[in-house]
This record gives C-alpha cells, sequence and structure tokens, in this order.
C-alpha cells in the first residue's frame, strides 16, 4: 500500500483534492482542544492529524497538492480561526494549495453584491477579501471570475447584477483589474477562462488574455490558466486554445507554467492531461503542470458513499467505484475490520484498503447503538455520526489520489480506457491513439498546420466524452444527517 503518494505522483498531470470546510474542521479543531474524543479515533491513524494528507510527517498518508474554496474560507484573515489551521498553519515547503476564487458562490447568488459595479461596496469588499486571503494562504490563486452561466440563474443574475454573457465578461474586467493593481506577489495568480459554447469561448479568450502577456504587463501579468466552462470538458477547444496559447506566447517558461482544469473526476482525463502535459513540456515549456480537482471524495461520503475498487480494464470504462457503506446500528460492537465485515456481509464483493480504513473497525463508523442521541440531540436513523464520515473522507481522498496514479501506471505500461485508442470507427485510419496524435499537434511549430491537425481528428474528439461530476446513488440514512450534523460544526 503506498503511503507517500507525493514520491509516487510522477510525472503525471496532478490531481487535487477540493477539500471541503467539513473535513478541515477535524484536523484544525483537534489542534486546539479535543473536538474529537482521542478514544474515538481509531488506534493506528495517528490520531485526528492522521487524516491531515498535508502534514509530511503525521498524516496517515502524505500528498502534497491540494485546492480550497474562498467560497468555504473565512476569508478575514485577521480573524482566529481553528477550523481552517490545516489549511493556515500547513508546512509550505511541503505543500502546495491551489485557491479557487469563489466564482461558484456568485454565479449559484451567494455572494450579493453588483459585480458590474466597480464601486459596490458589497462586491469591492468580497474582492478585496479574497485577494488578502490568497496571499497570505495560497501558492497559486484564481482570477475572480463571473462564470458566464450566472445570468441564466433568475435569483443569482439578480443578486449579482448579472444579465447577460457580456455582463459577466465586464464584471470579471473589473476583478482581473483589481488583482493586478492590489496583489502584493505572495501567491501566483491563473487567469479563468469562460463560455459555454466554442464562440463564446474564444471570445472570452480573446477579452482575457493580454493579463497574461509579459510584454504588455511586465510586473503584474497572470502567472497561467484555470479552464472553466467548455473549456475544461471539450479536447478539441482545449487543444486549440493550448496552441493559440503557445504561439501568443502566453504558456511560457517561468512565466505560465500552471494550468488548471476546474470540476474533472473521470479517470480517463487523468491520463489524458498526462498525454497533454507531457507534450507541451517537451516541445514548449518544459515547467508546464497540469492540474484538475474534484470534490467527489468528499460529496461522495455526504452522501452515504465510499470508494471500493479501481476497474481500469484495457479497452474499457476506468473508474473508481463507489456505493453506499455500512450504515447500520447492529455494527456498533462489532470489532471486525471495516474491509473484512463489508466483505463478508456483502456490502460490498471487493474493498481496498487505504492507510485509514485499514485501521478502522465497523463499530468505528457505525458507531451509534440503538438508542443513542447523535450530536444534535436526536436518535437518528443512521448509525454515523460526524467523525464517520472524516474517517471516510480520507479513506476516499486516498482512493482518488491512488487511482489517478494507478491510471497513468497502466496507461504507461500499454493498457488504453476505450476512448483514447480507436481501431474501428475510422477505416484507413489504423489504430488512433490519443496520446501519439496529440504529441504530433505540438510537435509542429507552425500555428496553422497544429490547428489543421486538430480539425482533422474532429470526429476522433466527438469520442472523447467529456468531464461530469459522478458521485453515484445517494443513500437514505448516513446522507440523510450529514447536513445536519454540518451544521454543528
Amino acid at each position: 500500500m503506498k503511503i507517500n503518494l507525493t514520491e509516487t505522483q510522477n510525472d503525471y498531470a496532478v490531481f487535487l483534492p477540493s477539500i471541503s470546510g467539513f473535513y478541515a474542521t477535524f484536523v484544525g479543531k483537534q489542534r486546539f482542544g479535543e473536538y474529537v474524543d482521542p478514544a474515538r479515533v481509531p488506534t493506528g491513524i495517528g490520531g485526528v492529524e492522521g487524516l491531515n494528507f498535508l502534514n509530511p510527517d503525521k498524516g496517515a498518508f502524505h500528498y502534497k497538492w491540494a485546492l480550497y474554496s474562498a467560497g468555504h474560507a473565512e476569508l478575514d484573515t485577521n480573524k482566529f480561526s481553528e477550523k481552517e489551521d490545516m489549511l493556515r498553519n500547513r508546512d509550505r515547503d511541503n505543500s502546495w494549495l491551489l485557491g479557487d476564487s469563489g466564482g461558484f458562490q456568485i454565479a449559484k447568488g451567494l455572494w450579493e453584491g453588483d459585480w458590474t459595479d466597480p464601486n459596490c461596496p458589497k462586491a469591492a469588499k468580497k474582492r478585496e477579501l479574497v485577494v488578502n486571503w490568497m496571499e497570505e494562504y495560497m501558492d497559486y490563486g484564481m482570477m475572480l471570475d463571473i462564470p458566464t452561466w450566472t445570468f441564466q440563474d433568475p435569483k443569482a443574475a439578480k443578486a449579482a447584477n448579472i444579465h447577460s454573457y457580456q455582463d459577466a465578461v465586464d464584471a470579471t474586467h473589473i476583478n482581473a483589474k483589481y488583482y493586478m493593481a492590489n496583489r502584493r506577489g505572495n501567491f501566483k495568480v491563473l487567469n479563468v477562462l469562460q463560455g459555454s459554447n466554442h464562440a463564446d469561448a474564444d471570445s472570452w479568450y480573446d477579452e482575457f488574455k493580454d493579463y497574461c502577456d509579459p510584454k504588455k504587463y511586465p510586473d503584474t501579468h497572470f502567472n497561467g490558466w484555470a479552464m472553466g466552462g467548455q473549456n475544461m470538458c471539450d479536447v478539441h477547444l482545449i487543444l486549440r486554445r493550448l496552441v493559440h496559447q503557445i504561439h501568443d506566447g502566453l504558456l511560457e517558461e517561468g512565466l505560465h507554467d500552471v494550468m488548471h482544469f476546474l470540476g474533472t473526476s473521470k479517470l480517463e482525463w487523468a491520463v489524458l492531461l498526462t498525454d497533454i502535459q507531457r507534450a507541451v513540456r517537451k516541445y514548449h515549456n518544459k515547467n508546464f503542470m497540469i492540474t484538475y480537482d474534484c470534490a467527489s471524495p468528499f460529496l461522495a461520503t455526504a452522501n452515504g458513499q465510499v470508494y471500493h475498487t479501481i476497474r481500469l480494464d484495457d479497452r474499457g470504462k476506468w473508474s473508481y467505484m463507489m456505493g453506499p457503506s455500512a450504515d447500520d446500528k447492529k455494527y456498533s460492537t462489532d470489532t471486525r475490520l471495516f474491509s473484512d465485515g463489508v466483505m463478508a456481509d456483502g456490502v460490498f464483493e471487493n474493498f481496498e484498503d487505504s492507510p485509514i480504513s485499514k485501521h478502522c473497525s465497523m463499530k468505528d463508523i457505525c458507531i451509534y447503538k440503538p438508542g443513542d442521541l447523535n450530536k444534535i440531540g436526536k436518535e437518528g436513523k443512521t448509525s454515523w455520526d460526524s467523525f464517520s464520515y472524516a474517517l471516510q473522507m480520507g479513506h476516499n481522498v486516498w482512493m482518488h489520489i491512488e487511482s489517478t496514479q494507478r491510471a497513468n501506471e497502466q496507461y504507461d505500461a500499454g493498457l488504453f480506457p476505450y476512448m483514447l485508442i480507436n481501431d474501428k470507427d475510422f477505416p484507413g485510419w489504423g489504430i488512433v491513439k490519443f496520446r501519439e496524435v496529440v504529441d504530433e499537434i505540438f510537435s509542429l511549430q507552425n500555428r496553422e498546420k497544429s490547428l489543421q491537425l486538430i480539425d482533422k481528428y474532429s470526429k476522433y474528439w466527438m469520442h472523447v466524452i467529456g468531464t461530469r461530476l459522478n458521485i453515484g446513488k445517494k443513500t437514505v440514512n448516513a446522507s440523510t444527517m450529514f447536513g445536519k450534523l454540518f451544521e454543528e460544526l
């Protein structure tokens, strides 16, 4: 079993667990008292701090990369925050943190303000807080963008005063200019690209690409890219965008070394993005790093799901498998190892242990017995308490990281997911391998030739399924209590 997942990352595109505030709270608050009774923590994990995978010394496993969203954060850096100590007081030499800007919160109507008015007090204050928060705690941070779909939700459109695509563009320009004028240089900025179709994505790029231009902004230019909207899930568009960035001088070594893909969870994309990263490194920028995030390990647990196996069949669909976890009060005195219990009782046919789960018994997860009152003083249907969620989230994080690394290992060994190799749908083409086509595209030193080659394979790109978040079916017991337990943290 791998423990140091930082060492086994190799030259793969980097998955960033999108850390939930719920999860971080346990690690942070335990540092200042007994937020969790030590007797409640399974022996062998290393206490609650063992859940902190960013800690190279005390984590049950170590993985240095992660994402945290300003939308979850206590943005006032002058306020003490126990629950965010995992992030605020991390080992900066052995961890790397990307800050999401909170544009999602604007698009959902949660950050109210007239974002089209640079003088709106609410919007101005939020911009200031986000930038200061990133200055203090992030290595890289995303520019505060307004997603182009904001105006599609009447409530969000009203709350943000975003009623059209152009409103989103204009408001994002206000935020981008604020970043340029007010950041102090403690974090590097990713220029976020939006657009819900090719035309809008192209227009957005033309609008915002200058913010990355060192010729126009030698001291304040942005330092890389974050791919949102159609840019994060459409291979045809992604490859075109990269070619333009390269030939526009906006993917330069030492200046624009990071590109992030928002909300990317499919295992096929873990290897697809590695192919792109390797090709760009080979021909254009040896420091280029692609990162991608999803919150699946945390959201899955919130819905009662746990990862149990990893499926990597040659020319098949690649995925991490999850399903409803054990949740029954009959297990409250069951001392069997969790993995043994769930397989013996048919909860899962197979269950792959993690450095967290291998120390957990059935009763460590199913803690409540009949008649027990939960944290909010009621007898609920679930046998889980809030720490049951945290333990399984830690397990799911390990499984998700392991699945991305194992997928890349198998891909390098000659196995293919079905959508990255094609030997039947394109008569006369022979075997079409994604990695070979991508390498050829970036080997060309001519913009038009690269674009022509991308267009030649347009039918093939349609076979590469875009990213979608999939957390499986919801379960009744544990998932119905998660929200209430979360409120208590």
